[in-house]
């Protein structure tokens, strides 16, 4: 336990947020440094890892055995969210979580609760990571690339009978472009699992469908005290298109498979505004007919206002991979073995979001998620459960010995 801990502190004190308008592959040059200790800690493990100029960390395990089994790969992510600082972070663990509040900052009294989140009462008697109360952890994705190493670590040392095992770590999950740059030569299972999964005993195989949508608003300014009939308030029509999508359809307003129009980034001017949103939905019909809207509104800003006034960017991102690999039962039926094994109740539910296997499922490789142990991720209260993290770990090789085994 403690050489996984010690192993997740020190991935987690290395600055990894991504960002979203960087120019280059990886967004941020400590992704980079990351990866560079991840190999290093993999050869120290034994293997041969490559590490790629963006940042990706590739490793293969030779099958011990004859036969011909599948192959399987593992993923994790290096970046954390941009959605909150990864500068300095400082965590603590707090031994045998009493049930209690959890103070993670007494000088701005920032309190992790299960009054505010109850979850946190099924981690009563483990040992909890936890954050200072200014930045967020990192459990997401540092929790998933610990787990992985670990559980090969042991595959490798005691004997295990395994086929062919891929490693994969990749750079900027978090701003949707964790597999841009995969090198599909060097990792190429036939299925493979992420370990980026919040709580404990969570398997996760259907996710939302993504869009992308960008409006820039073009506006006319001219002094105010001449304005009538001359100035276009670029602000003003933005504020009237966020106000054409249905408003209980966002994040804060939705819940399990509901989709949701979110804007999150507004920047502008009288002159030109710019706005940033996604479309989410589990429903490939839905999602159509959710992109088909955004285009109207478009179109209907543009009528009232002059051609030009608006210009749209949307393009998607990911779609559902249960549509896949409900195809594929088998890989089903060994993630719940394995849970089986480690007794760990097997709980499936969708994604709100997505991650790298959503892509690669649709790339041909079949790629559900498990849960690496962490939880309230994106946020200054996130945490990570020690034993959440070890049965994780326990699950990476029950999946290992099962394919042998069956």
């Amino acid at each position: 336990m403690e050489k996984m801990v010690e192993r997740f502190i020190k991935y987690v004190k290395v600055n990894t947020q991504s960002k979203e308008d960087s120019e280059t592959f990886p967004s941020t040059s400590n992704q980079l440094i990351l990866a560079n200790m991840v190999a290093s800690d993999l050869k120290e493990i034994g293997l041969n890892p490559y590490v790629s100029e963006f940042g990706y960390v590739y490793a293969l395990i030779p099958k011990n055995v004859q036969g011909d089994f599948p192959s399987v790969g593992f993923l994790a992510h290096l970046d954390t969210s941009p959605e909150v600082s990864s500068e300095s972070i400082s965590p603590k663990i707090i031994r045998n979580y009493n049930g209690e509040d959890i103070e993670l900052n007494e000088e701005e009294h920032i309190i992790l609760s299960p009054t505010k989140f109850p979850h946190l009462k099924e981690y009563i008697g483990h040992d909890l990571i936890v954050t200072n109360g200014k930045t967020l952890l990192g459990a997401d994705d540092k929790a998933g690339v610990v787990e992985i190493i670990e559980a090969i670590d042991e595959v490798l040392h005691s004997n295990v009978k395994h086929g062919d095992i891929y490693i994969c770590f990749t750079p900027d999950e978090e701003i949707g472009r964790g597999v841009d740059k995969i090198d599909l030569e060097r990792f190429k299972p036939n299925f493979a699992f992420t370990l980026d999964g919040e709580g404990l005993g969570v398997f996760e195989f259907e996710n939302f469908n993504a869009a992308s949508l960008k409006y820039t608003i073009n506006g006319i300014n001219t002094h105010p005290g001449s304005a009538k009939n001359a100035m276009k308030n670029s602000i003003k029509i933005a504020t009237e298109v966020i106000s054409l999508f249905p408003q209980l359809e966002s994040p804060e307003a939705t819940t399990n498979y509901e989709g949701f129009f979110h804007f999150y980034e507004i920047e502008g001017s009288v002159e030109k505004t710019k706005i940033k949103a996604i479309i989410r939905d589990h429903d490939r019909n839905r999602f159509a007919r959710r992109k088909i809207l955004a285009e109207n509104i478009a179109n209907f800003i543009n009528d009232k206002y002059g051609e030009g006034t608006i210009k749209i960017d949307l393009h998607d991102q990911y779609y559902n991979m249960r549509e896949v690999i409900e195809k594929h039962p088998e890989i089903l039926e060994i993630t719940k073995k394995a849970f089986e094994k480690v007794e760990v109740e097997f709980k499936t539910r969708p994604i709100r979001g997505g991650t790298d296997g959503a892509r690669l499922t649709y790339m041909g490789i079949p790629t559900p998620n498990i849960f690496s142990g962490g939880s309230n991720y994106h946020s200054v209260y996130e945490f990570a459960s020690v034993q959440a993290m070890e049965k994780s770990r326990d699950v990476i090789k029950q999946i290992i010995r099962l394919i042998v085994e069956n």
